[in-house]
């Protein structure tokens, strides 16, 4: 990947993540998607910023972005991207949000960065090149046992279709391993996945600008993502992201009886 479209996509990232700073203190207008789906000032600000600046980057690229999409399909060259992955945080005062956007090129992903503006924490990853936090070298956790692996995962919006489903894997990975955390952001969970600081995360119902930068982010520090049944595509209902080693183990556990890995 060309080292000046490199620093220019992430000087861009970084430049989204200090719209988010500069807004935290502001009084949230706060308007519904869903019951409780948000969509706050900022994350149209931001996205803004990024339809701007993201295309003119790689001629012939376009964004396929949360608040602003037609479709759910990038297409050959697009930038996707989540402006604020974590909006109820925001709303709420809790500084788990991220920016994430990836490169989306011919059918797969070849960049991408999840960016904690509160907390300085940059992470990013280039195919074939490895994955970074703050210009340092990450790595997926050694752990190989399911007892010592902290697990972390996140409620789909829909949650209502599923929740018996839900509530049942949860208990099984709640009872097999170190315990669960849920930080309300799945760009941070596979962020955290890809560092070390979790052994997995699955979650379903998520959506392209979801999962497409954090990906990569866990595939380049060494990790293994996959859906339920299956490689996973961008989209897939279920996504299952850890070190590798626990990768089969977890599975198992959210693996129910009659239970296909597609949208109930």
């Amino acid at each position: 990947m060309d080292k000046q479209l490199v620093d220019g996509f992430l000087a861009c990232v970084r430049e989204a993540g200090g719209v988010v700073r500069a807004q935290w203190n502001d009084s949230k207008q706060i308007t519904f998607k869903g019951r409780i789906d948000l969509v706050t000032q900022t994350d149209l600000a931001v996205e803004r910023l990024l339809l701007s600046g993201l295309p003119g980057l790689l001629p012939g690229s376009t964004v396929l972005a949360e608040e602003s999409h037609a479709s759910l399909d990038p297409g050959d060259l697009a930038w996707i991207v989540d402006p604020v992955d974590g909006t109820t945080n925001y709303a709420h005062g809790l500084p788990m949000v991220a920016v994430s956007v990836a490169l989306w090129k011919a059918g797969r992903v070849e960049m991408g960065a999840v960016y904690l503006p509160m907390l300085e924490e940059l992470f990013w990853a280039v195919r074939g090149q490895g994955a970074f936090l703050n210009g340092a070298p990450i790595a997926v956790s050694r752990e190989g046992t399911m007892q010592a692996a902290l697990i972390a995962t996140g409620f789909p919006y829909s949650f209502h279709t599923e929740v018996d489903r839900i509530c049942e894997r949860l208990r099984r990975v709640l009872l097999a391993s170190q315990g669960i955390r849920r930080m309300g952001s799945a760009a941070i969970d596979l962020a955290y996945t890809a560092c070390g600081r979790f052994e997995g995360y699955y979650e379903t119902g998520l959506k392209p600008w979801d999962t497409a930068a954090g990906w990569l982010l866990v595939e380049e520090a060494g990790g293994r993502v996959s859906a339920l049944n299956g490689g996973y595509a961008l989209g897939e209902h279920m996504i299952v992201a850890t070190n590798g080693a626990i990768h089969e183990d977890l599975l198992a556990l959210l693996h129910l009886e009659g239970t296909a890995d597609s949208i109930p």
